[in-house]
């Protein structure tokens, strides 16, 4: 049976990973930062049905005796980093934090795997927003990096250090730089789950107005659970690289705002508002991925479409307020 590390596992990705490795027959441990928030902490896990199936581990990304302590215990086949501070909004009230846990807490990661089990596959979660003010009309791993947030100056940093410790240590390390990535579990403070969340709340009368940013921002948005796929594609590889993992269609927020709304049969334009209080001190106005080596190396496509993923979400959302009212 495979064993296998993963940091951020309360989050998104991390529930939807755990839920694959499990179904594939791991042994699956999670680094759990603890907080006063513990009773809550796992929600996503215990969503999923899995709670009590993935083995949790005291740990943080910023103590590296933590780390080495965590890796000897579990001796993982496979170590995943998607543990971060990974709020972009957040990243400018929170810079030094974010460069804290997101950059140096994955270098304290590859430092910990180089130390106590340089045999295990390492996975780096890089992001789309490391091409920030694009600077090719399509991103493929080969475009030049333009970070416009301290969220991406830490990932970007993140992301070389995977490839030096590839390329120093021969650590078996990949990097999927995922594009906007989506899900019912998607936390309430990141755009598209504001919207669904708010359409809900329309739609069962709780609330009449939904406040947005910048409506002409346009992003590529898949499903978490095609991505977390890809992620665990990178790891069977006989060599390490690096991926873009995408859909390969943009669509505005405006758009995504839309299709909510034609989910519970309202009109957007009566309901959403504007407020510049949401806008970002530097906008990434688009980003469009092209996975073509995903799809060529790893055998990877994303099979759940823009249309389904928001009707997913806007009807979980749905769900879980009516049991509130």
């Amino acid at each position: 049976m495979k064993r296998a590390l993963i940091t951020g596992v309360t989050g998104q990705d991390g529930a939807y990973l755990s839920q694959l490795l499990l179904e594939k027959g791991y042994e699956v441990h999670g680094l759990l930062r603890r907080s006063a928030s513990a009773d809550v902490i796992d929600a996503r896990l215990r969503w999923l049905g899995i709670a009590s199936d993935v083995r949790l581990h005291d740990g943080n990304l910023t103590d590296l005796s933590s780390l080495l302590r965590v890796i000897t215990e579990v001796r993982p086949d496979e170590v995943y980093n998607l543990g971060a501070q990974s709020f972009v909004k957040s990243s400018w009230h929170q810079p030094i934090l974010t460069g804290q846990v997101t950059a140096i807490g994955a270098a304290n990661m590859l430092e910990a795997v180089r130390l106590a089990a340089p045999g295990a596959r390492f996975y780096q979660a890089s992001s789309s927003e490391m091409y920030g003010l694009i600077q090719e009309p399509v991103q493929s791993e080969t475009t030049p990096f333009y970070p416009r947030s301290p969220y991406a100056a830490a990932k970007l940093y993140a992301h070389w250090m995977t490839i030096n410790y590839r390329e120093s240590f021969g650590l078996h390390a990949s990097s999927g730089i995922l594009f906007n990535h989506e899900s019912p579990l998607r936390g309430i403070e990141f755009v598209t789950r504001k919207i669904t969340d708010g359409v809900a709340r329309i739609k069962l009368g709780l609330s009449d107005k939904l406040a947005l940013g910048n409506l002409d921002a346009t992003r590529d948005w898949g499903h978490a659970k095609d991505y977390v796929r890809a992620m665990w594609l990178m790891l069977q590889q006989s060599t390490p690289d690096d991926y873009v993992v995408a859909t390969g269609r943009t669509v505005a927020v405006r758009t995504f705002c839309r299709l909510a709304f034609e989910c519970v049969d309202l009109d957007m334009e009566k309901h959403v508002v504007v407020d510049e209080r949401f806008l970002r001190p530097a906008e990434v106005d688009v980003l469009l991925g092209d996975p073509s080596k995903a799809k060529r190396q790893l055998g990877w496509e994303p099979h759940i479409a823009l249309e389904q993923l928001v009707d997913e979400m806007v009807a979980a959302d749905l769900t879980r307020l009516k049991k509130l009212k």
